[in-house]
């Protein structure tokens, strides 16, 4: 089953670009105490709607080349992973989703009450898998597998990281993780034989961390739409809070000023994997990308 068009055919996306030019002009200054740096956000952004037969949404503007990180880091987090330990078994030292180190330091897990390379309860991957009242835990990723094979009609194929007693925070309430989830509010439609994927996403830093996010939930599209026997179509990818940091402006103007190119193709080079755990970050490969050259200098403020 052939899901792209040939290369040649693609045509040049630009949303991610329109998204930074809208932050750049529209974006409301702000900063506050948590923050090393101010940021310029627009609430809800304008969706970006990427057909996967256009090729998949890794960014051209500059050369990502560390793409295997953040496959790795949602495949982590599909397996529950929450402790930096944990990041570390589903990678390689090249592929691995090691920036989380500079997130679960000694003093920023304190903070919450965490210990020492804890992301805590209410990370990415304990919240894929909540506690339940008999004291297990609920998969949710196998029964939305199981519930898309059997019932693909429904419109309830739907997954979230939020734990709301483990997010939120005020003078009464302590909260119990170092991150709290960015990404990860998924739901899939199926039509005709395709699978749809939507991911909402709460907050990102958009010149960083949201082209890691584009090409991650991409690639979750491929692996659910093998494992369940439906075709790839389109990934939509939904951003309520967008923000350009302060010292990271400069770059982007430069970045919007390149020409974005045709989107590339990303496979899964063993079709025989029917189990959605399974997967890993060498199970993927790129071909067809033509980028400009990398800005490995953009800041990431912490």
């Amino acid at each position: 089953m052939e899901i792209y068009k040939p290369y040649s055919e693609r045509t040049p996306d630009y949303q991610y670009r329109e998204i930074l030019k809208t932050i750049l002009e529209k974006g409301i200054y702000t900063k506050n105490q948590y923050q090393t740096k101010g940021t310029y956000t627009v609430a809800t952004l304008q969706n970006m709607v990427f057909p996967i037969e256009n090729g998949v949404p890794l960014i051209t503007e500059r050369k990502i080349s560390f793409w295997r990180k953040p496959i790795s880091e949602i495949i982590a987090f599909i397996n529950g992973a929450r402790t930096l330990e944990d990041l570390r078994k589903y990678g390689d030292e090249k592929t691995w989703a090691s920036w989380w180190s500079t997130w679960v330091t000694p003093e920023k897990c304190a903070r919450f009450g965490l210990e020492p390379g804890d992301m805590g309860p209410g990370a990415y991957g304990p919240g894929f898998h909540p506690p339940t009242p008999d004291g297990n835990h609920f998969n949710q990723w196998e029964h939305l597998v199981r519930q898309i094979k059997e019932r693909p009609w429904l419109r309830t194929h739907r997954v979230t990281p939020w734990i709301p007693y483990y997010c939120l925070q005020h003078d009464g309430l302590q909260r119990k993780v170092v991150v709290a989830p960015c990404h990860g509010d998924v739901q899939i439609t199926i039509l005709e034989g395709n699978m749809y994927l939507r991911m909402d996403q709460r907050s990102g830093d958009v010149p960083v961390g949201i082209p890691s996010n584009m090409i991650q939930y991409a690639a979750l599209l491929l692996m659910l739409a093998q494992v369940t026997g439906f075709k790839p179509h389109t990934f939509t990818h939904s951003i309520h809070d967008g923000q350009i940091y302060e010292d990271q402006v400069e770059h982007v103007k430069d970045i919007i000023k390149r020409e974005p190119k045709p989107f590339p193709t990303l496979r899964i080079t063993d079709p025989t994997i029917k189990d959605l755990f399974a997967f890993r970050p060498e199970h993927f490969e790129i071909t067809d990308y033509d980028p400009h050259p990398a800005m490995n200098d953009i800041p990431v403020t912490e």
